[in-house]
């Protein structure tokens, strides 16, 4: 995203200003410009206000402005003395002038609102790079309300809201930049997309899920899929069972990249008694290169995964067999899925399915997990459908996960 540089008060104004007072036809630059005549009351007083900005005569303009509009009778008087204030206001780098004379340049409704809108852009611009935040979003809303669907224009605005502390105003602007983005057939720029979620998420905004989704599906990449996780997991309750779903996807999409994300992984399989899964996580940190044997956070986790009992194929039937209930049928499952067993995991899971205790969310959620690991794209996307109730959201990112796959 690139900051607006050229400053309202350095651009050439795009107005149909009109020629001289006293010229028969307009100049050369200016012919496709509507003729604008002063009504002969006011006529002297415009070109000895003309006279002044021509001659650069920035003190005496407030005086002759003053004078002029002291005897404008119709809007087109009233238009070019705003018009020769604002070059005025331009020659003295006087933004508020600027600012002042622009709105009644407007007022008059003799100026297009495609250029109206591009000026109110332009001094946006000014308030921003001079951090006049308040100030820079009145403009830029301004021009907003005149052309709605420029992407550019919401995104300063969001811009100026955020440097103004409007974290959910400027939420909503560059929620809406992405959106004129996608209709006007464009994909919205990775770092646009980025400011939205994060400023969302730091609003605290309901919706920060969601756009997080949205990134990932545009962007896929082991970071947007890490920060949009972690944006759920930090705005959302989340259970025993939730936190390891979500870090079964990390670890699906190359997601978990630091020492943290890997002992909290083990850890919380170590908790659930998933002794195979925890020991695998600590071994593909180690074989990444991301936990390191001598960190002593590392040592104390793997000390406890070692400590308990690792399951065999063999132990799984066994216990499959004398299983009471379906819960337990549902963390034999688990098992299998640690081990990598995603077929045997499958089968566990629908037993499980339906058996009193046995949340069919969970299930549901669980037999796409395992599917989708195992490369069943339409298997896993009908049982993640199915998933209802708090567990959907992380089905949701689960089908993102299985769209992606080839």
């Amino acid at each position: 995203m690139k900051l607006i540089t050229t400053t309202a008060l350095a651009i050439v104004l795009a107005l149909p200003i009109a020629p001289a007072v006293g010229q028969t036809k307009p100049a050369t630059a200016q012919a496709a410009a509507p003729q604008v005549k002063p009504s002969a009351k006011a006529l002297k007083a415009i070109v000895d206000l003309q006279d002044a900005v021509n001659k650069k005569d920035w003190a005496s303009v407030p005086a002759k402005a003053a004078a002029a509009q002291a005897v404008a009778s119709t809007k087109e008087d009233r238009y070019l003395i705003a018009s020769l204030q604002l070059r005025a206001a331009a020659g003295a780098n006087d933004t508020a002038a600027f600012a002042s004379a622009l709105e009644t340049v407007g007022q008059t409704g003799l100026v297009d609102t495609t250029t109206m809108a591009s000026m109110y852009d332009s001094l946006g611009g000014t308030y921003l790079k001079n951090k006049q935040f308040p100030q820079a979003a009145a403009a830029y809303q301004k021009s907003a309300a005149l052309n709605p669907s420029n992407a550019d224009t919401l995104t300063f605005l969001g811009e100026a809201q955020l440097g103004a502390g409007q974290k959910a105003e400027a939420a909503a602007s560059f929620q809406r930049a992405v959106e004129a983005e996608r209709a006007a057939g464009k994909k919205p720029d990775e770092d646009l997309m980025k400011e939205t979620v994060a400023t969302s998420y730091e609003a605290k905004s309901p919706a920060a899920v969601d756009l997080a989704r949205q990134w990932v599906a545009a962007y896929p990449s082991p970071n947007s899929w890490s920060n949009a996780i972690a944006i759920y997991s930090n705005l959302n309750q989340t259970d025993a069972e939730a936190k390891i779903d979500l870090f079964r996807l990390m670890q699906a999409t190359g997601a978990l990249n630091s020492a943290t994300l890997y002992e909290q992984y083990a850890a919380v399989a170590a908790d659930m008694n998933n002794t195979n899964e925890a020991r695998a996580v600590l071994d593909a940190g180690l074989a990444a290169k991301v936990l390191s044997p001598s960190d002593a956070q590392y040592r104390e986790i793997a000390a406890g995964v070692k400590a308990k009992p690792m399951a065999t194929a063999a132990d799984l039937q066994v216990a499959t067999k004398s299983a009471v209930n379906g819960t337990a049928l549902l963390r034999i499952g688990d098992r299998y899925y640690g081990m990598g067993d995603y077929t045997k995991a499958v089968e566990l899971y629908r037993m499980a399915m339906g058996k009193p205790g046995v949340d069919p969310a969970v299930a549901n959620l669980h037999i796409g997990m395992a599917l989708a690991r195992a490369g069943d794209k339409a298997g896993a996307t009908t049982a993640l459908n199915a998933v209802t109730g708090p567990r959907a959201e992380i089905a949701k990112y689960w089908l993102l996960y299985v769209s992606q796959k080839a």
